[in-house]
């Protein structure tokens, strides 16, 4: 058997190979699906907020923010008394976005746990948390 690194790599390799062809085909660059996700699911946030949970740097999230305003899928705004950090909501363009990745998102999930029984997904949820929480952020 592969090592762990080698299996998580490629599991998570082949997924997002799935899934960003198909975000490819509606126009979006690698990063933008995981902020629309993320958007649809948490509603308005600051930039910063957003490249921690979304895993990325907050200088690469400026720039996939940067993109995504131009191409009208998102808006950024300055909150009054706060005028360090740029609020972030998806347009109504964006948010129909958001909802097209949510098919294709839950499209590879069920693509992925197919051949698992219940009991096997929950199993690979929780150990997938462990393995995500070992590691310091």
């Amino acid at each position: 058997m592969e090592s762990l690194h080698c299996l998580l790599m490629k599991a998570h390799t082949r997924m997002h190979r799935s899934i960003m062809s198909r975000a490819a085909g509606l126009g979006l660059t690698p990063g933008q699906p995981k902020v629309l996700e993320y958007l649809l699911r948490y509603g308005e946030s600051d930039q910063k907020t957003i490249a921690s949970c979304c895993e990325i740097e907050p200088a690469t999230a400026g720039s996939i923010l940067n993109r995504m305003e131009e191409a009208g899928l998102v808006r950024r705004e300055r909150h009054e008394g706060n005028r360090r950090s740029l609020y972030v909501t998806l347009t109504r363009e964006g948010k129909e976005m958001a909802e097209k990745m949510e098919v294709i998102f839950e499209d590879a999930e069920k693509q992925v746990l197919s051949s698992l029984t219940e009991e096997q997904r929950e199993m690979l949820k929780a150990l997938l948390e462990r393995v995500s929480a070992a590691f310091p952020e």
